[in-house]
């Protein structure tokens, strides 16, 4: 890999690109906590479909972020939790979440100036 962070293989760009997607943070996010079922991470996220939230762990377990726990129980119960790697991403997170505490509303009132 390359440390130019314009091109495509370079390592940044792959860390910006997991963080880019609204989604991926969140639920990174809403398991720092521990493992959680999928109905439990509908309900502490909020406005994410089932469909949404399927695609964004299916894609943080292909990237080894999260882990999927399914259990040989009736009915079947699964759990997903954040992995080594996956934890190791919450500090950055954090950090823009407090830049955004902390920035939030300049970016909005940029954004009312610069709308219609």
């Amino acid at each position: 890999m390359t440390t130019d962070p314009y091109l495509a293989d370079c390592r940044a760009r792959l860390a910006f690109d997991l963080l880019s997607n609204t989604w991926n943070a969140v639920l990174l996010w809403a398991l720092r906590d521990g493992p959680r079922r999928p109905g439990e991470l509908c309900e502490r996220i909020g406005g994410i479909s089932p469909k949404v939230l399927t695609e964004t762990l299916r894609r943080l377990e292909f990237n080894g972020l999260v882990e999927r726990h399914a259990y040989a129980e009736a009915p079947p119960r699964v759990e997903y939790e954040l992995t080594a790697l996956g934890r190791t991403l919450l500090g950055p997170i954090d950090a823009f979440g407090a830049w955004a505490f902390e920035h939030g509303d300049e970016v909005m009132a940029a954004q009312d100036r610069n709308s219609g």
